[in-house]
């Protein structure tokens, strides 16, 4: 029998895939100066055989994301965070208050996972409770439906930034962009271990699409292959 959404539990995941990408200022807090700015990507991720999904980075109107994606006949289960910065999970930036998972927990229950050395830097800026915060490994993976997530530790940009492998699909966070890498000139950063995440970065198959946490470039998404063809920091590495 058939899912509400319209996709046999048997099919293979990659049509099951529910995937979005969501650009901040344009397709969510259209109205809010500061996320458009700063041109956050938030990615919607699950099995649309079972309706659930997991949101990535719901910085700035996390009541607009769930909107969004129960639009889409999904629910949210969960986040995954790919670094403690306040525009992917919420807090103060420059001033200005952005809304994120504080703000999310109270219209939805759900676990926020995070890289286990993160948790100090997530509970300290975005302001949550570290009970609601699930520590993970390099390597764990977080299942949605039947739909299998990696988690990546790409530590560089933060101490726990973390990256998220889903069928084919790279979403890179504030590591990796098109063009250049995250800065490693804040609190928590290191240069070292960014070219180590880059190195370790380097080694995923080129026909992965990259997805990173902001739209710095003309494009929205690349292969691996491209972006190693075009982005400086792995000449670098050379």
């Amino acid at each position: 029998m058939d899912s509400p959404n319209g996709a046999p539990p048997s099919a293979p995941i990659d049509d099951r895939l529910y995937f979005r990408q969501l650009l901040s200022g344009r397709d969510f807090a259209v109205d809010d100066p500061v996320a458009s700015q700063m041109v956050n990507f938030v990615y919607a991720i699950g099995d649309r055989a079972s309706g659930e999904c997991v949101l990535v980075d719901p910085a700035y109107d996390p009541a607009e994301l769930l909107n969004r994606v129960a639009a889409d006949g999904m629910k949210v289960v969960g986040v995954l965070a790919t670094h403690y910065h306040a525009d992917h999970v919420g807090g103060s930036l420059f001033g200005t208050t952005i809304s994120g998972i504080v703000e999310l927990l109270e219209h939805v229950s759900c676990p926020i996972h995070v890289q286990r050395d993160e948790v100090p830097w997530v509970v300290r800026a975005a302001g949550v409770a570290e009970d609601d915060l699930v520590r993970h490994d390099s390597g764990d993976t977080v299942t949605v439906g039947e739909l299998a997530i990696e988690l990546v530790h790409t530590p560089g940009h933060t101490p726990g930034s973390q990256c998220f492998l889903v069928a084919g699909k790279l979403v890179s966070g504030d590591t990796l962009f098109l063009d250049g890498c995250g800065r490693t000139d804040l609190p928590g950063s290191d240069h070292a271990l960014m070219i180590e995440s880059l190195k370790r970065l380097s080694l995923v198959d080129d026909d992965v699409i990259l997805y990173p946490g902001h739209r710095y470039s003309l494009a929205s998404s690349a292969t691996m292959a491209a972006v190693k063809q075009s982005n400086y920091v792995f000449e670098a590495l050379a």
